[in-house]
């Protein structure tokens, strides 16, 4: 148990405490190895916390971290009340928990209760007969009169959802990789073993939980339905009532398919479930045709800020939303938005001072804080992740072109996040003293923590402006939002407003200089609260700007 953390209390006294804090993801197998095997772990991260606390964060969502074989890196979990023994032990992480909040950190732990590994306890009892009681804690069917899978519901890491067991005679649902096995929730008995396993873990002081793909837990698999299930809301107002309600924590659900008008479901007011949850329209909008992430579009200011901005509309009222351009499974922010060749220190800090100003709760990816790169993999062989391996073996035996696939994969694969954090110019970039499980990106050698510690021109130094601006101005937490300039396919910009204090917001989103007329209401003068080129303090009149130039005015009408 973590000592200095006690179980009844909530992390914090203040109702809506996540509100006004900013968020670090870590990657844990490509944070901090402490131990030179090339794998990441939880004392790597403990002998980081001090670099997260001097940065401002105010909780670590740290990536599954479980016992687990490990098929999709930790996301197939085999114990939920044991650690990964490449990550440490059970007293590594209470000794994670109890550090962090001595430096005002909670953590917040990856929950993934979609599915679990197929070596989970749970599964392995699952398949060992047809009438063993916790056969239903998983989604089992007979075979197809053809003796085929059920249906056609596809796995979103590749072909069908469903893997046959010889054993029983039945299929059993996938949505992942087949050692993913989905959960049947269903089944009351399962979601109260689920329920009495996150009480644990509050109980042991974790200040909340990021849910993965919790959408799909209402899946109706004979109707074709994976998300988004007509039960998906009992079963969080379950959730909420039987292990989060009165505990003050930090909840935030992954939802691929949320839209404005679902989100409020999850983390409206009254709705007793969530406090936020992530959405990936201004992700998913930029895809190729029929959602195709392997041929993205090129990059479009106006479909993203529309999306951005419709989402801020939605739950400007109630609910609210989370702010990220960056997570283990998407590809490098400055990569895919910004321009990380001529521009990439302004396009960087660009980038994150839109994302760390709208209203919601900012979200940090890491390595996100110093402008870390996509991968530049070239090879097939590069690459670790299990979606972009069946992808490619799918494309290579369907005879498409895999030299437009691994251009796809260098633009939008999940290894792009994954690579490990670069905190030295030196051999591995300081991540470790061994072999790194995953290549690390060679522009180490300039883009790393030690280049930019106490340099106030830095894009780690923005990050801190940003993130300290939180903390002391409660227009950028509270006030509301208003966008302008909505369809200019340039620039970036919105005003904050909470009483008599504004703050108005102006980015150039592209690598050549814009001009536009300011309209009425974004023209104001005042303090330069931020910028990325020279203070500005006045937005009015006719307005130049560089490739890049981000800046923010803090007024009073």
């Amino acid at each position: 148990m973590a000592d200095n953390v006690p179980a009844t209390k909530p992390y914090r006294d203040d109702a809506d405490w996540w509100k006004s804090t900013t968020v670090y993801q870590i990657y844990p197998r490509s944070f901090r190895d402490s131990n030179g095997d090339g794998i990441g772990d939880i004392p790597g991260i403990v002998s980081k916390l001090d670099y997260l606390a001097d940065l401002g964060i105010g909780v670590i969502w740290l990536s599954p971290v479980y016992a687990s074989p490990m098929e999709d890196n930790g996301y197939d979990i085999s114990d939920y009340r044991d650690i990964a023994p490449e990550f440490g032990t059970l007293a590594d992480m209470d000794r994670l928990i109890a550090e962090a909040g001595k430096r005002g950190i909670g953590i917040v732990m990856d929950l993934v209760v979609n599915h679990t590994s197929d070596r989970h306890e749970w599964f392995e009892a699952s398949r060992a007969s047809r009438d063993n009681p916790k056969r239903d804690f998983y989604v089992w069917r007979d075979p197809a009169p053809d003796g085929g899978p059920p249906n056609d519901l596809p796995s979103y890491f590749a072909g069908s959802a469903w893997a046959f067991d010889e054993a029983t005679g039945q299929y059993y649902l996938h949505l992942f990789a087949p050692g993913q096995p989905d959960l049947n929730w269903d089944n009351p008995q399962l979601r109260a073993e689920i329920y009495d396993m996150m009480n644990w873990w509050l109980d042991r002081g974790v200040a909340g939980f990021r849910m993965d793909v919790i959408d799909l837990i209402g899946k109706q698999p004979d109707r074709l339905i994976r998300n988004n299930g007509p039960k998906l809301h009992d079963y969080l107002q379950e959730m909420h009532r039987e292990a989060l309600a009165g505990r003050n924590v930090l909840t935030v659900g992954e939802s691929w398919e949320a839209t404005p008008e679902t989100g409020l479901l999850f983390s409206g007011r009254d709705r007793d479930e969530l406090s936020m949850v992530f959405q990936f329209q201004h992700v998913t909008s930029l895809w190729g045709e029929d959602g195709n992430k392997w041929r993205p579009r090129p990059f479009d200011l106006v479909t993203f800020k529309r999306a951005l901005n419709e989402w801020q509309r939605a739950l400007a009222e109630d609910g609210w939303n989370s702010l990220f351009v960056s997570n283990h499974d998407l590809p490098r922010a400055v990569s895919r938005y910004g321009d990380d060749r001529r521009h990439w220190r302004e396009s960087a800090t660009a980038i994150a001072t839109v994302n760390h100003l709208m209203r919601g709760t900012p979200y940090v990816f890491q390595g996100e804080e110093i402008g870390m790169t996509n991968a530049g993999f070239t090879q097939i062989d590069q690459y670790r992740d299990v979606e972009t391996l069946n992808f490619h073996a799918e494309h290579e035996a369907a005879g498409y072109d895999l030299a437009a696939f691994l251009d796809g994969a260098a633009a939008n694969g999940r290894d792009n996040a994954r690579t490990p954090v670069q905190w030295t110019a030196a051999k591995n970039a300081g991540f470790t003293d061994g072999i790194p499980w995953i290549g690390v990106n060679p522009n180490h050698d300039r883009i790393n923590v030690d280049n930019q510690i106490g340099d106030e021109h830095s894009v780690l130094a923005h990050y801190r402006r940003l993130i300290g601006l939180r903390k002391t101005h409660p227009v950028v937490v509270h006030g509301d939002y208003v966008p302008c300039l909505e369809d200019n396919p340039q620039i970036f910009a919105f005003t904050r407003n909470l009483g008599n204090r504004r703050l108005a917001v102006v980015v150039n989103f592209s690598s050549e200089p814009a001009r536009c007329d300011i309209p009425a209401g974004l023209e104001t003068s005042g303090v330069c609260a931020i910028s990325n080129y020279a203070p500005r303090d006045t937005i009015a009149g006719t307005l130049g700007l560089a490739p890049w130039e981000a800046f923010a005015v803090l007024s009073e009408t």
